[in-house]
């Protein structure tokens, strides 16, 4: 039997919202150690190339190295074609990081977003699943509030303002509900000229 003393709960909420100009990523800053609040102040939202970006749930040490695993190899990628590498395959070589480490897996949630041909985003789970969102996903604890938010007001037409409105309101609605996302709301907008930091 498993003691519920020795397990360390953490969460979060991070948001994937797709329009026809862009990405919206948006996720909260809180991290959480059971019911410690570590850190008013953590990074869950990074940048792997200047047009492809991912959020983070799960754990930190763990999300953190598949950040630094992806980032790497984006960059090997282009200097070896010497042209961008796509959404997708940036998509790809994550769920191939996770797959390989199965058996002792890295405990995270990722979305990741960005923009080539046309605005993409991904969802990955932490065995290497991978499934393209068409219009938009959540992760962690709060990513249930989320859901109820992105569900009754996204629309497929509406444009890069109203999906940043959206992206807060659904994170902001989180943050009121579940104990373990709060901070400060981390938002990138991703379009063909790149990523913008809000």
């Amino acid at each position: 039997m498993i003691d519920d003393q020795k397990i360390l709960k953490t969460g979060t909420t991070t948001v994937g919202i797709v329009v026809k100009d862009g990405v919206i990523l948006a996720t909260e800053s809180q991290a959480t150690m059971g019911y410690l609040v570590a850190t008013t102040k953590a990074p869950k939202l990074y940048e792997i190339t200047d047009r492809i970006a991912m959020t983070i749930s799960g754990s930190v040490a763990d999300c953190q190295q598949v950040v630094r695993i992806i980032k790497a190899n984006a960059k090997l990628h282009e200097l070896e074609r010497a042209k961008p590498i796509s959404v997708r395959a940036v998509a790809r070589l994550t769920a191939n990081a996770l797959f390989e480490q199965r058996l002792y897996p890295y405990i995270s949630q990722l979305l990741i977003g960005g923009y080539d041909d046309a605005p993409r985003l991904f969802s990955l789970d932490p065995l290497g699943s991978l499934i393209e969102e068409f219009d938009f996903s959540a992760t962690g604890s709060g990513s249930v509030i989320a859901y109820g938010v992105l569900e009754a007001e996204y629309s497929k037409d509406m444009n890069l303002d109203a999906a940043k409105e959206l992206a807060r309101k659904s994170i902001e609605a989180a943050r009121r509900r579940d104990a373990a996302s709060g901070g400060e709301i981390q938002m990138a907008i991703i379009t063909k000229k790149g990523i913008k930091r809000i």
